[in-house]
Order: C-alpha cells, then structure tokens, then sequence
C-alpha cells in the first residue's frame, strides 16, 4: 500500500481520487473535478491491476474487487486514464504481427466472433439503444438531440452520401437488426439486402421487415461478404470494419469494388484510431469483441489503395461516440437489476465496464468514427459536401 499511496502522491496530477482501503480508511490524492472513489476491497488488488492494467483493471472490476462507492465509473476511468494511461510505443514489427495475431479472422472464426456478441439476447440491446435498434455511432447534430433523433440524424446523413439513384440496389455489410436497410428502403425507394454471420440479427431483422411491410423492398440472410456475389448501386457497411480483422482489409476493399456497378457509391462507417496502428485492448478483445481490431487511417488508405478503390471523401466524427455511449449506459442502468436478475452481477459489471471503458476512450483517447465514401472513379460523388446539408 506504501508504494501505491506514493505513487499516486506523486503522479495524479489532473482531478482527485479518493482512495478507500480494504479497512475502510481513505485517503484524498490530487485536485479538482473529475472527482473519482477507488474502493479497494481487497489488499491485493492494487498489485493484481499494475500486472496487467490493460486486462486486470477490466477483470477485478468484473469480480467486485474494486468499485467506486456508488460514484461515478466514468469519473474514475477518465481519472485513471488521464493520469497514468500511457500510450505504448510498439516496435512497429511486433505492433504489426501482434494485430494480425489477434484478428486473424478465417470465414469459420468470423461466425464464431460474431456470435459471441450479437447473438446476446435481444431485450439486453433493446434496453438501451434506441427504438429503432441502431448499434453503433449516433450523429448530434445539436448536443441536445435526444438518441432516437441522432440516430436517424446519422441514417439521413449516410443515405445522402450514397447518392442513390430511383429504384436503387444496396447491399448491407453487417446489416445489425436491419435498421439502416429498413430506412433506406423507406426512405429512398430502394431494394436493400442485408447480410449478417449472426443468426440472432437475421431472425429479429426478418420479423421487423415484415411488420413494416418491406418484405418486397429488403430480404437479410446469414452469409459471410466474402462468399456474396452481386452487383449494387451502394454499399454501406456500419460498424462491421471492426470485425473484419487487419488480415482482411485488401480483401474487404476488392470485394466492395467487385459489389460496385459502375457509377456505385459505398460508403463505410467505422471506428478508428487517429493514433500509430496498436494491438486491440486486451480485456475489449477476450470479453467484449474477439478478433476485433480497431484500424488507424493509415492501414485503411493503404487497403483503399491496394483495391483500386478512389476515395472520393473521408470525414471524422470525434466526439459522437462517447455521446452514444453515455446514453447507452444510462438507459442500461436503468434495466441493471433486471439483468442482475437474468445474467448475473458478473455479466452487469462486464457490460457497464465495456460501454464506460469506451466511452473515455473516445473522449480522452484516440479513437474516432471514420465515414469513407469510395467509388470507382472520381465522379461518382458531388464535388462538394454542400447537398449534405440541404
């Protein structure tokens, strides 16, 4: 304990923490907001964390060896983070071969990844997404939009960038619960296939589809985007680049140029980093997403490039996330002992972890959302982002 209260003394700089031992003392380090309790409920736990911070801050948490005394998780992980997060410097060889390792994503592994988190089951998501069921980034357009107006913000403002013509084709890499399909079909008069590796999305997506008449406008199946075969006037893909794996990137980037008819727009959503390319998370990779791996803009230029691909547009989204991501935490909090319930205490804690974790990643870290509209010449997008904002 001496030589944690030194270094904390001696190192937490920017907010307070008040540190509360297993005995019940406690102690106040640093100053000024954020404000964060660390409570200790054991004397080990400290030198189990500094093992393999990464991993072992995630693994206590979920094993109730530490908490926050009913004050703010977030507040405490911005304060950890601020303080001690330090970014690796990975020889570029080893940072290299440590992402491929990890994502090294074959056809049968992508279903088996895939299903380890989208096949939870589907009133855990409906407790805090929106209505509509949109799971990833949402667009404020004003801080004040409520999560049910960002997310069809974020649907208006990728359905522009597609430029579809009438009675357009789609094609839906990682179509999710089939929102976005749904809303384009509506919304543009569109024919839109969505393809998804989990079943559990398929079936929810199927039903939605048929309770909004749109049987005849979309159709989801169970199939990998290596295996499609297809020509369409779009191609969006939300969320799903994560999942690719940094092994798959050339290959993602032929397929969607091989989907694209010639004058087709596709137009790609995901999470990057806006940092050096690093090695997934370790606890975000074994608990939450495995096989996941978030790109840095370099890696997906040089894929972009490799598949003759032209990128007519590349726009970053850098605080909309965390938004998200504190709305879905929020709404989850609220069904929390439900799911204690259901799932266990355990499950809880690991979820909570997750979408806090992510959050300050995108608040103090260095991820991003990276939208990407690539085509097969330069004219198959406006000069201009001006009909963006018609």
């Amino acid at each position: 304990m001496a030589f944690t209260e030194s270094f904390l003394r001696n190192h937490l700089t920017k907010g307070s923490l008040t540190l509360i031992r297993p005995d019940g003392s406690s102690e106040v380090f640093g100053t000024g907001e954020p404000c964060a309790t660390f409570r200790m409920r054991n004397d080990k736990v400290i030198k189990k964390i500094l093992r393999d911070p990464q991993l072992n801050l995630g693994e206590t948490y979920m094993d109730g060896e530490w908490d926050t005394d009913g004050q703010s998780l977030e507040n405490l992980l911005t304060v950890l983070r601020t303080n001690f997060e330090v970014r690796e410097q990975f020889n570029p060889w080893l940072a290299k071969m440590a992402s491929l390792i990890q994502s090294w994503n074959s056809i049968t592994a992508s279903h088996k990844n895939v299903r380890h988190h989208y096949n939870l089951d589907e009133p855990l998501f409906r407790s805090f997404l929106d209505e509509d069921m949109h799971y990833s980034c949402a667009y404020f357009r004003n801080s004040n939009d409520s999560l049910e107006e960002a997310q069809q913000n974020k649907c208006a403002h990728i359905l522009k960038k597609l430029n579809l013509p009438p009675d357009g084709t789609v094609l839906d890499i990682g179509c999710g619960w089939g929102s976005l399909a749904m809303h384009i079909a509506e919304n543009a008069n569109a024919h839109v296939t969505g393809i998804t590796l989990s079943d559990a999305q398929v079936e929810v997506a199927r039903k939605r589809a048929k309770e909004r008449q749109l049987e005849n406008q979309v159709s989801f199946n169970l199939e990998d985007y290596r295996l499609h075969q297809g020509k369409y006037d779009a191609v969006v893909s939300v969320g799903m680049f994560e999942h690719v794996g940094k092994h798959n990137f050339e290959t993602y980037f032929k397929k969607v140029k091989d989907f694209l008819k010639p004058n087709g727009v596709a137009l790609i959503h995901t999470i990057g980093n806006y940092s050096l390319p690093e090695p997934t998370n370790s606890w975000i990779g074994k608990y939450i997403f495995p096989g996941g791996y978030i790109p840095a803009l370099s890696e997906v230029l040089h894929a972009i490039e490799v598949s003759e691909l032209v990128n007519q547009d590349t726009e970053v989204w850098r605080r909309h996330y965390a938004q998200t991501l504190g709305i879905w935490n929020e709404r989850f909090q609220k069904s929390r002992e439900r799911f204690v319930e259901t799932k266990s205490e355990h499950f809880c804690r690991m979820w909570e972890f997750y979408l806090v974790a992510c959050q300050t990643a995108f608040t103090i870290g260095n991820l991003v959302v990276f939208q990407l509209q690539l085509g097969l010449s330069n004219d198959s997008a406006p000069n201009t982002r001006d009909y963006l904002y018609v």
